[in-house]
């Protein structure tokens, strides 16, 4: 057993930072201590800004993205494209998808994948939302931007699916190579979906 080096409360504070994802223990036992040292500098404003977050961050209605209004500022964005959904499994491909600046469309956040070995199904995904805004008509094309794993193409096929009614174009991220990829260092799936999906030079 362990002894205890510090309080409660900076014990709290490294198990808490240890949940947080690319953080273990020893790497928020580190981080607590830079904390504490800048106490003034980082640990309060960071603690303040904590505090503002858990009262103002909300979920989306619309689309699942994470924003201080409810619309987010992507829905009521007037210059965004209003035909074109890109479907992607969480928040974090959302904010990789816009820092790519490709498109100026709007999202549908899904909240996962389908998963029955893990007890995840349609219902427990924002599929019903995303069928709803297609009915309404505005949308012409749907972008699957889900990941390239076995849950992501099964949670494509299904969604395929459920839109096929709406005569909707529904399309996928291109799979490949990746710019500035060697042939060499790529793996059989990989190299095999990049011949597949291949295009006219």
């Amino acid at each position: 057993m362990s002894k205890r080096v510090a309080g409660p409360e900076i014990e709290r504070l490294i198990q808490l930072l240890a949940k947080v994802p690319g953080l273990g223990p020893r790497s928020a036992r580190r981080a607590a201590l830079h904390l504490i040292k800048k106490k003034e500098q980082l640990l309060a404003p960071l603690a303040s800004a904590m505090g503002e977050a858990v009262e103002k961050v909300r979920v989306c209605s619309n689309c699942g993205n994470v924003d201080t209004a409810d619309p987010c500022m992507i829905c009521t964005d007037p210059r965004r494209d209003q035909s074109t959904i890109i479907v992607v499994e969480d928040v974090s491909d959302l904010w990789a998808l816009e820092r790519a600046t490709g498109l100026n469309a709007l999202y549908h956040v899904l909240g996962g994948t389908l998963s029955p070995l893990d007890g995840i199904g349609p219902d427990q995904l924002t599929i019903r939302q995303l069928v709803d805004r297609i009915a309404a008509g505005e949308v012409k094309e749907v972008i699957l931007a889900v990941n390239a794993t076995v849950e992501g193409q099964t949670t494509a096929h299904y969604l395929t699916d459920q839109l096929a009614e709406f005569g909707v174009r529904v399309t996928r991220l291109a799979h490949g190579v990746p710019v500035g990829g060697e042939l060499d260092y790529l793996d059989e799936g990989t190299l095999a979906a990049a011949l597949k999906s291949r295009t006219v030079f």
